[in-house]
C-alpha cells in the first residue's frame, strides 16, 4: 500500500511538472522526493516478497491499514520538505511582500 500511494503521488507530480510551463514552483523537486520514496517502498516490497512468498498477497487488514497510513505520512513529509524549501527561496516574492507591505 505504501508502493501504491507513493507512485500514484509521484506520477501524479510528474505529469504536471512535465506539463507546466515555468518551473517557479520547483515541482522537480518534489518529483525526486517521491520517485525516491517509491524507489524504496520497491526495494522494502522486494524484500519483504522474498521473505514471505505467497503470504505477500494476503496481508492482514491491520497491516494494510497501517500501510496506508505510512504511505501518507510519507506523501505529506515531502509536500513539508517541499513548502519549507518553497517558502525559504519564495520564488514569487510573496512572503517577502507580505512582511514588508506595512
Amino acid at each position: 500500500m505504501t508502493l501504491l500511494i507513493t507512485v500514484f503521488a509521484a506520477v501524479f507530480v510528474t505529469v504536471k511538472w512535465y506539463f507546466r510551463k515555468d518551473d517557479s514552483m520547483k515541482l522537480g523537486i518534489l518529483c525526486f522526493l517521491y520517485w525516491g520514496a517509491s524507489l524504496m517502498w520497491l526495494v522494502d516490497a522486494i524484500f519483504e516478497f522474498a521473505e514471505l512468498r505467497a503470504d505477500y498477497f494476503a496481508p492482514a487488514y491491520e497491516d494494510m491499514i497501517n500501510d496506508a497510513f505510512l504511505g501518507l505520512s510519507a506523501v505529506a513529509l515531502g509536500l513539508v520538505i517541499w513548502l519549507v524549501r518553497l517558502l525559504i527561496t519564495d520564488p514569487r516574492n510573496s512572503v517577502r511582500r507580505a512582511l514588508t507591505s506595512k
